[in-house]
């Protein structure tokens, strides 16, 4: 079969032609199973060498609020008070990880985004 790792751009490009290449494989054949062999080091090279970081906490939780249509006070059920919503919002207290965790079960904000160290300004002083 001879295959090897992916382990730089050549080796990415190579792999990427030969999956073109193979890309209309019988299934159950030789070929299919080298593409699917090729498939899985490519997706390990780009997710390794092109990781897209998490967004800002802060961020998704404006973009999770504007996408869906909620208000500030949506935000009451999971984060606290009107006044703790605005605080985190504006970034004068960071989140918890109870406000966390209720953001994630209640809007489905995912957990490793929320956790991100963000910068607040509570920080600068």
């Amino acid at each position: 079969m001879d295959i090897k790792p992916v382990k730089n751009e050549a080796d990415y490009q190579a792999a990427l032609e030969e999956i073109e290449r193979l890309f209309d494989a019988a299934p159950d054949t030789p070929e299919a199973d080298r593409l699917e062999v090729l498939t899985t080091l490519v997706e390990a090279y780009e997710e390794k060498q092109y990781a897209i970081p998490f967004p800002d906490p802060i961020e998704a939780i404006l973009y999770h609020m504007e996408s869906r249509g909620l208000s500030r006070r949506d935000l009451e059920a999971y984060i606290g008070s009107r006044a703790r919503v605005s605080e985190v919002l504006n970034r004068k207290r960071p989140l918890t990880m109870e406000m966390i965790r209720n953001l994630h079960r209640g809007l489905g904000i995912p957990a490793e985004v929320l956790i991100q160290p963000y910068h607040t300004f509570k920080d600068a002083a």
